[in-house]
């Protein structure tokens, strides 16, 4: 069974595996998936099955969710104004260096910020949250700042669409005031016919090729709409970044979103 039934009550007659969605991926020469769960009347929408459910990945900056609540919910962090100094360090990302709050960390998905807020937070209480959420795989098995870039702890597809579809109906172990925080930093684009929720995720697996992530939610007509995008691109430097926001935007065209009709 997998782990969509439990985290979304989806029955195998609400699936639609919808191989039309794979031209994106391919015109891109990335490998992937994409699945999406109309909450309004459970159904599923999903491209290449066996690797949504079965495969796993590092959740690269998507952990950044995960790492914001357990910073608000223990009082690690005070607020979403939070400022952590730069350490002076010169990284190739220059929104990186200088000083930031963590709203403004977690929009330029700042890896050093989250790092030092997974080094406040301290490998016990990380792993108390973890098991508590029962994400992923769950053990913290290298350093407290790298576990979830390291490919030490894994996520499915799957697993990460239960996460955001909990974190929006506020049903995790969080104070319901800071899983609406956390909402709130996640809405990139709030347009007049509708709203586009996210997190993005970029890392790198053990067979050396490169990942992409972007998980969350598009709402329309105050109806929400869950979604996980998974990339791999075998490229030497490919433009993880553009590329995983031209899939997103070119599955949600295809499937009638953003003109407000939904």
């Amino acid at each position: 069974m997998w782990i969509v039934f439990e985290f979304i009550s989806c029955s195998p007659n609400n699936v639609k595996i919808d191989e039309s969605l794979g031209k994106y991926f391919k015109e891109n020469n990335v490998e992937g998936c994409f699945g999406m769960f109309n909450n309004g009347n459970g159904k599923f929408t999903v491209y290449n099955l066996d690797r949504y459910k079965d495969s796993v990945f590092l959740p690269a900056s998507t952990f950044k969710i995960v790492n914001s609540l357990i910073g608000l919910q223990t009082g690690i962090a005070s607020n979403t104004q939070m400022v952590i100094k730069w350490d002076g360090v010169t990284r190739d990302n220059p929104e990186w260096n200088k000083d930031l709050t963590m709203r403004d960390a977690f929009r330029v998905s700042s890896v050093p910020y989250f790092q030092e807020i997974a080094r406040r937070i301290g490998k016990d209480t990380m792993q108390f949250w973890l098991d508590s959420l029962h994400y992923g795989t769950t053990k913290i098995k290298t350093r407290i700042d790298t576990f979830w870039l390291d490919n030490s702890l894994k996520i499915t597809p799957d697993e990460q669409l239960g996460l955001v579809k909990k974190l929006y109906f506020n049903q995790l172990p969080f104070y319901a005031a800071y899983q609406d925080t956390v909402k709130k930093l996640m809405l990139f684009e709030d347009k007049p016919s509708y709203k586009l929720s996210y997190k993005t995720g970029w890392g790198q697996r053990e067979n050396g090729n490169q990942l992409g992530w972007i998980i969350g939610w598009i709402e329309e007509n105050r109806h929400p709409y869950f979604f996980v995008l998974n990339i791999e691109s075998k490229e030497k430097n490919p433009d993880i970044q553009t590329i995983r926001m031209k899939i997103l935007k070119n599955i949600l065209a295809q499937l009638g979103f953003m003109q407000g009709k939904k």
